[in-house]
């Protein structure tokens, strides 16, 4: 009994410094932008993208990072690689095939392309009218996301 309490203590401890990333989709941030108006913070990656998913593990599980992420921004998490159509700003978008199992999505090009290129990992910043603001197409680590964040907040 003692044990079981100290180890349910410990986890109590633990999880309660620990802040979750809310990841949201297309449909739910037009819903949400009715009620309150954020900026939009796009992460387009791929599964086998080493970078990507380096960011995925360092960057988006850094507490500042998801802290300021929920609360002062919409974050979306796209695979370029998704296969169901996404309707987003009154437009659906799909996924193209280019060949035996490769493809790209319609919405990671149109959002991800940086000077005619779409290289992983894209940070794809909206403003609340849904127009591109900036876009990153490089790794990003916890304490350069954060920067960037700040000067967005402004």
């Amino acid at each position: 009994m003692k044990k079981l309490f100290l180890l349910i203590f410990f986890f109590g401890i633990t999880s309660t410094g620990f802040c979750q990333l809310k990841s949201r989709t297309f449909e739910e941030v037009a819903a949400l932008q009715q009620t309150q108006k954020r900026k939009i913070i796009v992460f387009i990656h791929t599964d086998w993208c080493q970078y990507c998913q380096r960011m995925k593990n360092a960057t988006f599980k850094n507490q500042e990072v998801s802290e300021k992420l929920n609360s002062d921004f919409y974050f979306i998490d796209l695979n370029a690689e998704e296969k169901r159509a996404i309707t987003f700003n009154k437009h659906t978008f799909k996924y193209k095939p280019s060949g035996n199992n490769v493809g790209v999505h319609e919405l990671a090009l149109q959002l991800g392309t940086v000077n005619g290129q779409l290289v992983y990992p894209v940070l794809c910043v909206l403003n609340e009218e849904y127009e591109i603001i900036a876009q990153y197409n490089s790794y990003l680590k916890p304490v350069d996301f954060n920067l960037l964040l700040e000067k967005l907040q402004k």
